[in-house]
């Protein structure tokens, strides 16, 4: 299965969606970062957005791919995707990260419009609603959002694909961990703090098992977003045929 993460916006949890929700949830899956600027946590295959050519002749390389597209690059990704007349067939899927305030969803708007006039279709978008508050109510907090798609569904808008805002994220940047092995972390913080001789190391272990903490919440919450987002669910089945020569590099 083969990703793009996107979103004319920045300040969305694109990367945070790439890295956590999808990439961890599709075994054997490679991660490209198609960034200039700010790339993140410095893993995986930095690309411009105006190599696209040649992220276009990897793609046909590797069975599974989670392409995460920066802000600083959609706008070139988009009107290279439309030189490359049938390039969006690439891609399974293209999953569209929004958060609350308006701006960012007047952005996701645009981006949701912009991929419908390339001509990928409702069934092959999907918005992850992101940075919710505990208290807030969906419908509330994404109105514009949703009145928009209820007009023009031009995507899927599943309530069930959201996450909670979270400090985890925070704590976590540039570190490479994986949340699933972090909830899993059998480690007796509380034991060695009790045994630790001064209060940095003290502070540094409780700050470890609150870590651990926040990732034993996320992790089920990723998990549900994830299976609603039913990314295996008919994407083949529904995509325009392809080239024999598809294969080729």
């Amino acid at each position: 299965m083969k990703l793009a993460v996107i979103n004319f916006s920045g300040n969305v949890g694109k990367t945070t969606v790439a890295r956590h929700l999808l990439l961890p949830r599709l075994p054997g899956a490679e991660y490209v970062a198609v960034e200039s600027i700010n790339a993140d946590e410095g893993q995986g295959q930095a690309l411009r957005g105006r190599q696209f050519g040649e992220l276009q002749e990897y793609l046909q390389t590797v069975d599974s791919l989670v392409v995460d597209i920066g802000a600083s690059n959609v706008e070139d990704f988009l009107n290279l995707m439309q030189r490359y007349r049938g390039s969006q067939e690439d891609f399974d899927c293209f999953v569209v990260p929004t958060v609350p305030p308006l701006k960012q969803q007047q952005d996701t708007i645009a981006t949701l419009a912009e991929l419908a006039r390339l001509g990928v279709p409702a069934s092959r978008m999907k918005v992850v609603f992101n940075m919710l508050e505990h208290d807030a109510e969906l419908t509330q907090s994404f109105e514009p959002l949703l009145a928009f798609l209820a007009k023009k569904p031009v995507a899927q808008a599943n309530p069930a694909c959201r996450l909670g805002a979270n400090e985890l994220y925070a704590r976590i940047r540039g570190t490479g961990v994986d949340l699933a092995e972090l909830a899993r972390d059998e480690t007796d913080y509380k034991g060695l703090i009790a045994r630790a001789k001064d209060t940095a190391e003290k502070l540094a272990l409780a700050q470890k098992l609150a870590t651990r903490r926040l990732a034993c919440g996320v992790v089920p919450e990723l998990d549900a977003c994830f299976a609603a987002l039913a990314l295996r669910l008919g994407s083949e089945a529904e995509r325009s045929p392809r080239p024999s020569s598809r294969k080729a590099a």
